[in-house]
């Protein structure tokens, strides 16, 4: 996994739960990333990669990849902040948190965690539209 996010640096940790979380010692770490999505898309993945690292001016950042899932990456994926915000929250010892995900439409999160609830807010950008008759 790690030779198809082609990245010299080795994350700090790694950890498993329906997506694979790495995490790396800075935002640095995390812009250079440049993934070989074919190679990513082989590697038998539940679901997808997290890459995250603190943040310079938000709390932390972020990437998500799922090539298997038919995502090279998602530009602002609310479930890996579902996993996310939990791992930091509880590193960072705070329940409210600002989030960038680094992709190339650029995604902001404000994030909150509330018993075993995860809240988000962030700007939306309308993808498709469509009618669904039943």
């Amino acid at each position: 996994m790690l030779s198809a996010l082609r990245s010299g640096i080795a994350p700090i940790g790694v950890y498993k739960a329906r997506d694979y979380l790495l995490v790396y010692e800075n935002e640095a770490d995390i812009k250079q990333l440049s993934p070989d999505f074919m190679a990513l898309g082989k590697i038998d993945i539940d679901f997808g990669v997290i890459v995250t690292a603190p943040g310079n001016e938000v709390d932390f950042v972020s990437r998500f990849f799922a090539p298997g899932a038919g995502i090279p990456e998602d530009p602002a994926c609310g479930s890996a902040h579902c996993t996310l915000i939990p791992y930091w929250a509880d590193r960072l010892g705070k329940n409210q948190l600002h989030a960038y995900q680094i992709s190339a439409r650029k995604g902001e999160f404000w994030c909150e965690i509330k018993g075993d609830r995860v809240l988000m807010s962030g700007k939306a950008v309308t993808y498709l539209k469509g009618e669904i008759n039943i």
